[in-house]
């Protein structure tokens, strides 16, 4: 076991950045693009004609990046994708308020008070559904959840790997779910609405599109991982003999009181201001929407959620921040969100290659050449939808294995899959449910997930021997359980019909 892991390992550290694989990617299209327009690849299908707003017979040819229309449209258009692909915004904007919160210290403080106030019975649950919420503030759930699991688990005479693993668990093997919509969320939507176009230019899923789904799958996966924990992983692990002293506490200063204080007034203060305006009657609810009078469809107040959301981080982590002494004024507050900008520089760069390399892939119609082509090759394979959808989740979580990155990931395979599905009757908003099913149970077990090597370090103070076999080990149980039963319940949902979210 452990030789096959260091083949893994040693596997692992030759791929390439992120963005090095998407620039090969690009080369690799550019390739086909070549030799399929070459050969006259041609497809005809019902599709979308906005010119019509019906749905006619088309045609598609695959286009060459080399013809004189390919490469003026290479060098011409870098700039204009890049600027097009709303995720860019979509990042920068949610993570103004997100970014503000987790410098000023107000996540990692909830996340200790939520620990030191979790009862024992319901403990283990408290920690991995933190960690399932976690996801909402990049890197706090692994570099502060986890070791504060560790260490809690350890000072209750319970075995710290344990409660490790527990943390772990809920943190990168439930990631892409949460009970709210997640910047991550807005990314992995623009990248969808972008593959959907290639069919139905009109059409477009929303940021709430999952989100009853996601809420579900946050609690059971929440409560799966636990009875994981409980039932199995901690009696096989048996008591702990290390004898080492509880190197974490979670207990609050007074500064960190205050600053909870501070960030639930303000809290209050944007519940009420916000619920005033999305409240009925009209006109006073101007965040509804002023036709139908909703609040989900076409209002104000979805389409501005992810500024909505930013919002109310930047003002309870201000909050915070005053009452803590973290932040001492305003100048001090934009100071730490362009920290938190510079720290997404390599995102951005990433997200670059990635707009470019989609609509490259777009200009040459090879995606939907082969969309059309894959649908009607599984038109004839009589797996029907549920086997769709369970070959699906499968190849997500074979490639994790070699690419771990949800938005990278989602990048490659939205173009294709999106498509495919929906020339086959398919809901986009039931490709992205199935691609989050897929996507996180791996991240605890492949090691080109490059916070194994930091659970390593934390498994150390408790086990000086510990190393990544030791980590999959303790994580393979989970791997295999969520695998299965998240998408059993995802079959299960799409079977009974039940809505994926608001309409």
């Amino acid at each position: 076991m452990s030789g096959f892991l260091g083949t893994i390992e040693r596997v692992g550290n030759m791929v390439p950045h992120p963005a090095i694989i998407f620039f090969m990617l690009i080369g690799i299209v550019i390739v086909l693009s070549v030799i399929f327009s070459a050969l006259g690849s041609t497809v005809t299908y019902e599709g979308y004609d906005p010119a019509i707003g019906d749905i006619v017979t088309q045609t598609a040819t695959v286009r060459s990046l080399l013809s004189p229309d390919g490469i003026r449209f290479m060098i011409t258009s870098p700039v204009a994708n890049f600027l097009g692909f709303t995720g860019v915004g979509v990042i920068l904007v949610a993570m103004i308020g997100v970014g503000l919160a987790e410098e000023s210290g107000l996540i990692a403080t909830l996340v200790r008070k939520l620990v030191a106030a979790a009862p024992r019975s319901i403990f283990t649950f408290m920690i991995v559904m933190v960690g399932v919420l976690s996801s909402i503030a990049a890197d706090a759930g692994y570099l502060v959840l986890v070791p504060l699991a560790a260490a809690a688990f350890h000072s209750m005479g319970r075995h710290p790997l344990a409660g490790l693993a527990a943390g772990f668990s809920g943190v990168a093997a439930v990631f892409l779910v949460n009970v709210f919509v997640t910047p991550t969320d807005a990314l992995l939507v623009e990248v969808t609405n972008d593959s959907i176009r290639t069919v139905n230019p009109n059409a477009q899923i929303t940021v709430v599109g999952n989100l009853f789904y996601m809420i579900a799958s946050s609690i059971i996966m929440a409560i799966i991982c636990t009875l994981l924990t409980e039932r199995f992983v901690e009696p096989r692990l048996g008591p702990y003999h290390g004898g080492l002293p509880v190197e974490a506490s979670t207990g609050l200063s007074e500064a960190e009181q205050r600053g909870l204080k501070f960030a639930g007034r303000a809290l209050l203060v944007f519940v009420l201001v916000f619920g005033a305006l999305t409240a009925p009657p009209l006109p006073w609810g101007i965040l509804r929407n002023q036709e139908t009078g909703g609040i989900m469809a076409g209002s104000p107040f979805m389409s501005g959620l992810i500024v909505l959301i930013s919002l109310l981080f930047l003002c309870v982590g201000y909050a915070y921040g005053r009452g803590a002494g973290t932040i001492a004024n305003v100048t001090a507050a934009i100071g730490l969100v362009v920290k938190t900008w510079s720290n997404l520089s390599g995102m951005i760069f990433l997200l670059f290659v990635i707009a470019n390399f989609i609509a490259f892939f777009n200009f040459t119609n090879l995606a939907t050449v082969l969309a059309v082509n894959l649908a009607d090759f599984l038109q004839t394979v009589p797996i029907g939808a549920t086997g769709y959808i369970i070959l699906f989740v499968l190849v997500v979580a074979i490639i994790d294995i070699i690419l771990t990155g949800a938005l990278a990931k989602w990048a490659i395979l939205a173009p294709v899959f999106v498509p495919l599905f929906m020339r086959l009757g398919g809901n986009p908003d039931l490709v992205l449910a199935a691609y989050r099913t897929g996507d996180s149970p791996m991240n605890v077990i492949t090691p080109l997930n490059v916070y194994l090597a930091v659970m390593v370090g934390f498994a150390q103070k408790y086990q000086k021997d510990a190393g990544i076999g030791t980590i999959v080990a303790l994580m393979l149980p989970y791997t295999i359980t969520l695998l299965v039963l998240w998408t059993l319940l995802l079959v299960v949902w799409y079977a009974v019909g039940l809505p994926l979210g608001p309409a």
